[in-house]
């Protein structure tokens, strides 16, 4: 592989790939690329995807030769674990999973830092432009991910770019994108999400909705289109601020939107007001067919904008814990955590996002206790704010001797120093989504996608925590010194 790439760029947070191709480089030094050739969209790439994504130690997998596609066009699929999950955000690979999220924190997310998107004049990504009735998405491999999906989804690693008619906010956010025909696609945006705000003002205005659909970003923009960054502010330059450089874009002929240069795959077109169709179903994140069939608006096609020998990126999402559970659970876990502090709690020194939730469902916050009342604020907090609002279900509040990452611990936690009559607070009418299995259909039904919160207080109880039993386990700072001493007869 051609790794010029990887080296370019003053990379101030540590990302030195530019794009995809620098990614895949980097990750292939590393050990963790295999390749493999023949496999078919029609099911073989969603099968393999299915086994590969569960894995923390898997590798990531290139399909090429691809039947039934663009000669050259490959699938990318399991980028975001091993060691390259700290390649990816610019980290040393020693890093774990905790200290990962807390460096990003630390570095990037405690003081937000813009660098403006730059528009240039030429990329890659202009290789290829194919307008008009030359348009055909469906020769590009986009994968049948699951058996019982209702069709070919070409966005699943993608993210899609919309401007707010009103501020001309540009936002990126991740949006699963099903091809319909030769021309047209649809994405389903969940309620409360920035795109689909934006939809509904240009369908409010009776205009059409200009779009793009990047569906072969390089995996830094990628994971910050999936995060939940602050309203008003453009994940390009969010970008710009991890690398230290702006995001190179060149301008949709069409629209106007601005596309990463060096992008592999994009879809340019417009949402027409009250045009409709049926879209779905889809196995989602939660792990289920949830949102059913139902009409969606659709994306008219005008332009394909595309590299030589583009990639697809390709993250569908499995029963958790799965890879989008990983990539959220980093970088979401780093935002809860400022969500929490900025929102005037103090002391709290960890925060997880749980992968066998999605990174949603399940979260867990650990704080160093300061008064009575301490725990519940901090619960309440993780709840209801940017990160944690959408579709959870409970939060773990703990001391801060637990690991929050570590399952097994905050479980632990919360069997032993909660009360089931004293130490839970429910919260109703919370936002969900149209994918929560647990929503009546009768809810469903009226439009009221909301659900419950489960606040747990899983620390020792204040007002007599000095006469909790001690731990029978050593420190953390022992543990870790035993782990080095003796950690080699853990070894096969």
């Amino acid at each position: 592989m051609n790794d010029e790439t990887v080296a370019a760029g003053p990379a101030r947070g540590g990302i030195r790939y530019q794009d995809l191709r620098g990614w895949l480089a980097a990750a292939d030094k590393l050990g963790e690329v295999r390749v493999v050739k023949g496999a078919t969209w029609q099911e073989e790439i969603g099968s393999a995807a299915e086994v590969v994504q569960h894995s923390e130690t898997a590798p990531a997998v290139l399909f090429e030769d691809i039947p039934d596609s663009i000669p050259g066009s490959r699938v990318l699929v399991n980028f975001f674990a091993a060691k390259r999950m700290n390649m990816t955000l610019g980290f040393p690979l020693e890093l774990t999973k905790l200290e990962l999220t807390n460096a990003f924190h630390e570095r990037h997310m405690a003081d937000l830092d813009l660098v403006p998107y730059e528009v240039v004049e030429d990329g890659p990504v202009l290789e290829n432009v194919i307008e008009g009735d030359d348009v055909d998405i469906t020769r590009f491999p986009a994968p049948q991910w699951h058996e019982a999906d209702g069709g070919r989804y070409i966005g699943t690693g993608s993210f899609n770019v919309t401007r707010d008619p009103d501020s001309g906010w540009i936002n990126l956010g991740t949006y699963r994108v099903m091809i319909h025909d030769e021309r047209s696609v649809g994405f389903y945006i969940s309620p409360g999400k920035h795109g689909r705000i934006h939809r509904d003002k240009y369908e409010a205005q009776g205009e059409p909705m200009p779009a793009l659909v990047i569906a072969g970003g390089d995996p830094a923009t990628f994971l910050m289109a999936c995060s939940e960054i602050p309203p008003g502010i453009c994940e390009y330059d969010v970008v710009g601020g991890l690398r230290g450089e702006p995001v190179n874009v060149v301008l949709g002929r069409h629209t106007g939107l601005p596309m990463p240069a060096n992008a592999e795959l994009v879809l340019e077109g417009f949402i027409e007001p009250g045009r409709r169709v049926l879209e779905g179903p889809f196995g989602e994140w939660t792990g289920y067919y949830a949102s059913d069939i139902r009409p969606e608006p659709v994306m008219d096609v005008k332009a394909v904008y595309y590299r030589n020998d583009p990639i697809l990126l390709g993250c569908p999402p499995q029963r958790p814990p799965d890879e989008l559970a990983r990539y959220r659970a980093v970088t979401r876990s780093a935002m809860l955590k400022e969500n929490i502090a900025r929102a005037g709690v103090p002391d709290v020194t960890a925060a997880w996002a749980h992968e066998v939730g999605t990174a949603r469902m399940l979260l867990a916050v650990a704080i160093e206790q300061r008064y009575a009342g301490h725990a519940r604020q901090a619960g309440h907090i993780a709840a209801q704010c940017h990160v944690g609002a959408y579709a959870g279900k409970w939060v773990i509040v703990v001391d801060d001797d637990i690991d929050v990452s570590n399952l097994e611990e905050v479980i632990w936690a919360a069997l032993t120093r909660s009360d089931p009559a004293t130490s839970l607070d429910v919260i109703t009418e919370a936002w969900s989504t149209p994918l929560d299995p647990r929503i009546p259909p009768e809810q469903k039904a009226r439009g009221e996608f909301t659900n419950s919160r489960l606040i747990i207080d899983a620390c020792r109880p204040y007002r007599w925590r000095e006469e909790f039993p001690k731990v029978n386990a050593p420190d953390r700072e022992t543990a870790q010194a035993a782990r080095r001493k003796w950690g080699y007869l853990l070894e096969g």
